[in-house]
């Protein structure tokens, strides 16, 4: 075979692969030879940590999967579950952090391309997008911070470009700032599509001399490499891997959408895989890898964007935009023709074998023969050492009382204009949130969004959310609370939370402190989702989210899908009526451990969390949920970070609604507590009792707080007018992205 690498060579392409010496030796013992440089490259994708998962799978073996309403856990492309009619809604969060840091516009379109084929690939039409984004520091006049409002601005410019021209709505999302993300940002992307549940689509081949189909747009080199490029932390080196950088279509990928759902209407295929991360490589091996079967490519009959393109680019580019479908033997015709209408490439390029190979030929010449198995098998599963961070030994032990008081009038006006509260219409109207006319709660609404099911009368709601200070100084418990607060979300549009995706963004695993963090992380949302019943349906693990050792907050983002039976009784997260009563929901503990009031306030993330309790959270969930099905409740809206003042400020400045409330606590702190488990609920006169009653029933605290009506928002001792609220919340964070246009 051609290819070969000379022996004095090895060493230096190994390294640059990131294949280790032990990687090397098994790799000689999978093929009982050398391999050659095609070899290599697949190797190297297939065992990078973007593809193989070697240093979380360890973690990730124990996580919740099935329910009765799961059809299809992780392992495919998506995750699928039952949303009654025969409907099933197929969803899952990837991320693109790497791609997004350099090259930020490409970088997230590109993200939002592959989240997208991920959900048709399955059989799905995409209905609804959300997005977890994490910048740097924003505020400031430094170098640093002009180039977070940069990438801030070029990463909203790529999302909304590609799913307004794919047609797809952004319904929500969420954004945190923290001085840990000035070098590597974070761009995690969710997609939920939905299908009859009985026309679902696998990755898998099989059958033997049955044909390989690609389809989609033409393999040019561009995202060579970058499944490996992002198995590596940055440098200040790392803004010349641009070529590693995948640029997106999104008007062929709209046509490729439409080619593969009506390919989908007829019987002739039997698996198909988009290519994403490590592109014809993953497809291909994945696909067989899960059968058994083996396959056999002409990699000179893929349609090639670029000249003088080799068997190696052809196996590692990841162009965007592209297709492998295994398709039953005799149908060729008929699926070329599908993707001729469209106007997309097409070209049948190998067949399923029975050897358990994958051979690869250049114009006739074998340029690879690997074992299909161990290639897609036997990637190391790394169990890389742990240990504690000694971060915490400093942090840990600090409260509320280790810093000076300060005025809560004070500390309302500087909370009040956080980037992180601050309402981020400047990115969402940059987003069609209304385009297949079926969502019922929009960004900016506060709390979940939700989408109607036209099939089945039904409503979907979705959150993602992610408090990346809990998981600093707590990874167990705050990646518990981020499973929690995601599905408390979900409850307060009134559905029932079902089931989880998750993206777990984490520094270089090589630290024994990062993989520590990792594993406390896993192991709570494993706890929370057996306790809240909430299985995981796929996910995606980004490790080495690292520039000049400096590692990112471990941030596992999570995002719950909840279903309502009823799309026309959804509750609303903001206030409705003057003189409707708000009650407060849940005990209030001071709880300021990573609290946005220690950030703001002191420039510190520190404290601990109180345990989680699951017993009290799902009764929140169960009063709101079953008091919205009886109409007994205005709006909902959960207290999160920044606590009641937050809160009540949100709720004030979108419905354009005051309020006066007195609220009895032990410490006039208390305000901005971030204690878990509680709730505003806005209920008229004639229901008030009822309510009330309900959540005691409950064994939930609950507090009659105040009346809605007038034009200033007083909480205890904190006042602000109605206006000059609206105008921070709904401005300042326009001007902040926009001063240095």
């Amino acid at each position: 075979m051609k290819y070969t690498i000379p022996k004095e060579e090895i060493n230096e392409v190994l390294a640059s692969h990131k294949l280790s010496q032990k990687d090397y030796k098994h790799i000689l013992e999978i093929l009982k030879r050398e391999p050659n440089m095609v070899e290599v490259g697949i190797f190297s994708a297939m065992w990078s940590e973007h593809c193989s998962y070697k240093s979380s799978k360890k973690y990730l073996n124990g996580f919740p999967t099935k329910a009765p309403w799961v059809i299809q856990g992780p392992g495919e492309n998506a995750g699928v579950i039952d949303i009654g009619g025969d409907m099933a809604a197929v969803f899952k969060m990837e991320s693109h952090n790497h791609p997004s840091f350099i090259e930020p516009f490409q970088g997230a379109a590109t993200g939002v391309g592959g989240i997208l084929r991920d959900i048709f690939t399955m059989g799905a039409r995409p209905v609804a997008n959300l997005n977890a984004l994490r910048f740097g520091e924003l505020i400031g006049d430094s170098e640093s911070n002009k180039y977070q409002r940069h990438l801030v601005r070029g990463v909203v410019d790529g999302i909304g470009s590609y799913g307004n021209c794919m047609g797809v709505p952004t319904i929500g999302g969420e954004m945190s700032f923290d001085s840990s993300y000035n070098g590597n940002i974070l761009v995690n992307a969710f997609s939920l599509g939905l299908c009859k549940k009985d026309e679902i689509f696998l990755g898998i081949a099989e059958g033997i001399g049955n044909p390989v189909i690609y389809v989609g747009s033409k393999t040019g080199r561009d995202g060579l490499g970058g499944a490996v490029m992002s198995s590596d932390s940055f440098t200040e080196e790392s803004k010349s891997l641009r070529p590693t950088v995948q640029v997106g279509d999104p008007f062929t990928e709209k046509l490729l959408l439409e080619a593969c759902l009506e390919l989908f209407e007829n019987d002739y295929i039997i698996g198909i895989q988009d290519m994403g991360a490590a592109g014809l490589t993953s497809s291909a091996f994945e696909m067989a890898g899960k059968t058994g079967a083996g396959l056999k490519m002409d990699l000179d009959k893929v349609p090639a964007r670029e000249e003088n393109m080799t068997p190696y680019d052809f196996m590692l580019s990841e162009s965007q935009e592209r297709m492998l479908i295994c398709a039953k033997e005799g149908c060729e015709q008929q699926i070329i023709d599908i993707f001729k209408k469209w106007d997309l490439d097409v070209a049948v390029i190998g067949e399923v074998t029975d050897t358990g190979n994958m051979e690869l030929f250049w114009h006739g010449e074998k340029c690879a023969d690997m074992p299909i198995a161990p290639v897609s098998e036997e990637a190391p599963i790394l169990d890389r050492p742990t240990s504690r961070p000694t971060y915490l030994d400093k942090i840990n032990n600090k409260d509320i009382n280790s810093y000076e008081k300060i005025d809560n009038q004070e500390a309302f006006e500087r909370l009040i204009k956080s980037s992180e509260v601050v309402d981020k219409s400047w990115v969402y109207n940059q987003y069609d949130s209304m385009v297949q006319t079926n969502t019922i709660k929009a960004p900016g609404t506060l709390d979940a969004s939700v989408i109607r099911i036209k099939e089945n009368g039904n409503a979907l709601a979705m959150s993602s959310d992610c408090n990346p200070r809990y998981c600093y100084i707590n990874p167990y418990i705050g990646s518990a609370l981020a499973v929690v607060e995601s599905g408390r979300n979900v409850a307060m549009s009134g559905a029932r939370p079902l089931s989880i995706t998750d993206c777990l963004n984490f520094g270089n695993p090589e630290n024994p402190e990062v993989m520590w963090q990792f594993a406390q992380s896993a192991e709570g949302i494993k706890e929370a989702c057996l306790a809240l019943n909430t299985p995981v349906v796929s996910g995606n693990v980004s490790l080495y989210n690292e520039t000049n050792g400096v590692s990112v907050f471990p941030t596992p983002a999570i995002a719950m899908v909840g279903l309502n039976e009823n799309a026309q009784n959804v509750l609303g997260s903001s206030f409705t009526k003057e003189g409707n009563n708000l009650l407060l929901i849940g005990s209030t503990k001071s709880n300021f451990g990573g609290s946005l009031y220690i950030k703001e306030l002191f420039g510190e993330t520190a404290g601990n969390l109180g345990d989680v309790d699951y017993k009290q959270e799902l009764a929140l969930w169960e009063l709101v949920i079953e008091a919205n099905k009886k109409s007994l409740l205005k709006s909902a809206k959960d207290l999160s970070s920044g606590g009641l003042a937050i809160t009540l400020a949100k709720m004030s400045a979108t419905s354009n609604i005051g309020v006066e409330a007195n609220i009895k606590l032990n410490d006039k702190r208390d305000i901005f507590d971030e204690s878990q488990s509680r709730a505003i609920l806005e209920v008229t006169d004639e229901n008030l009792e009822t309510v009330m009653n309900m959540a005691k029933n409950l064994g939930l605290e609950v507090q009659n707080i105040a009346v809605l009506g007038g034009d200033i928002l007083k909480i205890n001792d904190i006042k602000i007018e109605l206006n000059e609220l609206k105008d921070i919340y709904f401005n300042r964070f326009q001007r902040v992205i926009e001063q240095d246009l």
